[in-house]
């Protein structure tokens, strides 16, 4: 298992290590539910610096990004950020990314701890006759998620750039907690707001304590990856092996909207006609109408019992108090206010398909 830069800190805050794509991870400190609390209504910081980094750049990065990514990278100005996906030559995906735009023909991937190797190899082999030039940073870099409403009051004073200013999916490359060139990205995975921030490892120790004691006013607290699932699976969000992975198609996983047929990228051909001729399941977000919580890979089920799906992510809402989850279904099937059931135990729970985010601020 490989340690982050800021093991020994968490270790120190007692935080319940498990290991997670290889790293040594904290799952939670004081629990889920106060933790997912916390980034909700407050601020919190996720060590996520298991995460990779690719670099790309040179006269061909976007020649390279604009044919393994499914979303028109030519549309990023510098300083703006673009979720993405790397589709497969057989309809499915490779991973899901976030793609920044640092300066002309320079572009940051920021990719799936567990996907690093088969990303790298993915894009590398497209790369063999486009030459663009790559590096892979994942090993020296780390990365803060410093997430919830009260992120921008409490993390002000560590920079000189306006928080206020960086709108959504932007970016700056500022001064942050003393450390110069630091990634200020207004990105997440929570729907609570806040900034991703992205140092060399052996800057990340500072930073972490001076945002610490910039946000002790403001209740500040580290947060597991347990919360992490929690507010992503609220908001509707995928998350790669669960949600999303080499069998499903981006656009029946509702990626529709990051899959661009402006462009020619890997089997777009093959996508546009699944986009022409309707995707035969799609993934749906649904609630529980009584007790119970849906776990990954419980059945779904019609009135008859007839399976009809899988569950993909499941949970109970923190914020809600009700079981919700995700899963694939026949698209006949998929229309919102469906009435499906999920199969626990013996038991078929009546569940019916909502529109996402489950959790409206």
């Amino acid at each position: 298992m490989k340690n982050t830069a800021l093991t020994n800190i968490h270790e120190k805050l007692g935080a319940k290590l498990v290991p997670f794509a290889g790293f040594n991870m904290p799952v939670s400190y004081e629990g889920v539910n106060a933790e997912h609390e916390t980034v909700r209504n407050g601020v919190g910081v996720f060590d996520v610096s298991h995460m990779g980094e690719f670099l790309i750049s040179g006269p061909k990065a976007l020649d390279l990004i604009q044919k393994v990514s499914s979303n028109d990278a030519s549309k990023l100005d510098i300083g703006k950020a673009q979720y993405s996906c790397l589709p497969n030559e057989t309809g499915g995906i490779v991973d899901d990314l976030i793609i920044y735009k640092i300066k002309e023909e320079q572009y940051l991937l920021v990719v799936n701890a567990s996907n690093i190797e088969k990303d790298w190899k993915h894009i590398s082999k497209y790369n063999e006759s486009i030459n663009a030039d790559m590096r892979d940073l994942s090993e020296d870099y780390s990365l803060l998620a410093i997430q919830g409403p009260k992120a921008i009051e409490a993390m002000q004073s560590l920079t000189s750039v306006d928080l206020s200013a960086i709108k959504f999916y932007t970016f700056e490359v500022a001064d942050f907690a003393g450390i110069e060139n630091v990634i200020i990205s207004a990105t997440g995975y929570t729907g609570s707001g806040g900034f991703e921030i992205y140092c060399k490892n052996d800057e990340v120790a500072q930073i972490w304590t001076k945002v610490f004691e910039a946000g002790a006013a403001f209740g500040i607290k580290p947060i597991g990856l347990a919360a992490r699932d929690t507010l992503r699976l609220e908001m509707g969000y995928c998350l790669y092996g669960n949600d999303i992975n080499d069998t499903t198609s981006p656009l029946e996983a509702g990626l529709g909207w990051v899959t661009k047929f402006t462009k020619d990228f890997v089997n777009s051909e093959n996508l546009a006609k699944e986009k022409e001729a309707g995707s035969k399941r799609k993934l749906i977000a649904f609630e529980l109408d009584e007790r119970g919580i849906p776990r990954h890979d419980y059945e779904i089920v019609d009135e008859n019992g007839a399976p009809i799906g899988i569950v993909t992510s499941g949970t109970m809402s923190p914020s809600m108090g009700k079981g919700i989850g995700m899963g694939y279904v026949l698209s006949e099937k998929s229309a919102v206010g469906s009435k499906i059931y999920i199969q626990i135990r013996k038991n078929a729970i009546a569940a019916t398909v909502v529109k996402a985010p489950f959790y409206k601020k």
